[in-house]
């Protein structure tokens, strides 16, 4: 076996591995470096990419080379669609690379790369239908069965942080009473998405607008930690909203496992509150589908890309 390096292609940094296929286990990151990416310079991100695959390749051994982004290739046109790195939009990125390395490439969006990498050898191991959840700046998944992310024809498999809140206002509970769910303008030019709810910036908002105050997600968390009411009260409604949104997902594919990543996947008590939520908007009688943390944290991605040219066994 080869070995294997991933990129992953972000917004402020690019980080490679190369995965040892000799190691123990055979996903063993024998180096990782990273570069800021060039922002707004398409040309300089290909050179960027480019020289990092070069610095981690061995002699005479080119290895095969998976791109994670946060965007994805049309089907239609094989150019990148809905990127928030804006200057790669309506580029051909997989046919450019593999020019200047002289080898194919595979591309996927950054969620497909975090999800494929825990359910290769991380927290869902195993799992044969493997949801993968970033709950971060934004809010993306990736959908894996059999250990091979699922593309559907429009490439946007997973992309549930753009379908609307589901059972709005049902926030009833004893811990959130009475809290309705307000439709505040998403970056794709609607309004009450998901992404709006459940993204790092969407929690703060809702907390900002319902106190006043102008703090940061991971303060709300915090804050509710210490015993603040209102924090307490934000962080209740979170639950509530991210258990629906995640029933949405379980009655529609019925995966055996949701993995959570991105910084608010680090809140431990979403591991336990959520499936007890979650219970009273799954349509059956018993929920066996698993909530757990991720394994790799912030290399998931980096090391999903390079598993992108691995086939399972």
């Amino acid at each position: 076996m080869r070995h294997r390096i991933g990129i992953d292609l972000g917004g402020t940094k690019i980080e490679a591995v190369r995965l040892d296929p000799t190691g123990a286990p055979a996903g063993t990151i024998a180096a990782r470096p990273r570069v800021p990416t060039p922002r707004e310079d398409y040309p300089a991100t290909l050179s960027a990419i480019a020289d990092l695959v070069r610095q981690l390749d061995r002699p005479n051994a080119p290895a095969s080379v998976g791109i994670g982004m946060p965007g994805t290739l049309s089907r239609a046109t094989g150019l990148v669609k809905n990127a928030n790195s804006t200057w790669l939009i309506g580029k051909p990125l997989d046919r450019d690379i593999a020019a200047l390395i002289n080898r194919p490439v595979r591309v996927a969006n950054d969620a497909d790369c975090f999800a494929l990498s825990e359910a290769v050898d991380g927290a869902a191991a195993g799992a044969s239908i493997v949801f993968g959840v970033i709950l971060g700046t934004g809010v993306g998944g990736g959908l894996i069965i059999n250990a091979r992310p699922v593309v559907g024809p429009n490439g946007i498999t997973g992309e549930w942080g753009h379908n609307p809140l589901p059972w709005a206002q049902c926030e009833t509970t004893a811990q959130a009473p009475d809290i309705a769910d307000p439709a505040l303008p998403c970056y794709c030019g609607k309004s009450g998405c998901i992404e709006s709810f459940l993204s790092g910036p969407g929690f703060a908002a809702h907390h900002r607008a319902r106190t006043g105050q102008d703090i940061r997600a991971e303060d709300i968390v915090a804050r509710a930690g210490q015993g603040d009411p209102a924090a307490a009260q934000s962080l209740a409604q979170y639950e509530s909203r991210l258990a629906r949104a995640l029933a949405h997902v379980i009655n529609i594919i019925d995966p055996d496992v949701i993995v959570l990543g991105g910084g608010l996947s680090s809140i431990s008590q979403l591991y336990e509150t959520i499936p007890k939520i979650w219970n009273n908007y799954v349509f059956s009688d018993c929920v066996a589908t698993k909530l757990v943390p991720p394994v790799h944290g912030d290399s998931a991605g980096v090391r999903g890309a390079a598993w992108l040219w691995d086939e399972p066994t």
